[in-house]
């Protein structure tokens, strides 16, 4: 997992300043866990997307955005509570989700918003 800074975001998401419309950046999808470090819920997601990207590895990128840091990306997307995950496919808008998800979940709405299965 990366966390992403402000430049990150906008060379591998998306470039809020320079483009009017959505439009991802990445080669393969992307799940983003907006968090913060005093977050109890963001903890307890930590180690689930940990071994997400390690099961989708070459599938989907997973990322991390420290709302704290980088407030300015959460704002772009209205994150107002964390975690926050959000879906990003190669093509198309992106979803949200909000709160702690299990990771059964997860995988789902992987296969489901990404279309992507786990790496066998």
């Amino acid at each position: 997992m990366t966390d992403l800074s402000i430049s990150d975001f906008k060379t591998k998401i998306f470039d809020y300043e320079t483009k009017k419309d959505w439009q991802y950046q990445g080669d393969i999808p992307a799940l983003i866990d907006f968090y913060a470090d005093w977050c109890g819920p963001c903890r307890m997601l930590s180690p689930v997307l940990e071994e997400l990207a390690e099961e989708y590895k070459g599938k989907i990128h997973v990322y991390k955005v420290n709302t704290e840091a980088t407030p300015e990306i959460a704002r772009l997307f209205g994150v107002r509570s964390i975690p926050s995950l959000l879906f990003v496919p190669r093509q198309g808008e992106p979803a949200m989700a909000t709160g702690f998800v299990p990771k059964a979940q997860l995988q789902k709405a992987i296969d489901e918003l990404l279309g992507v299965k786990p790496v066998t």
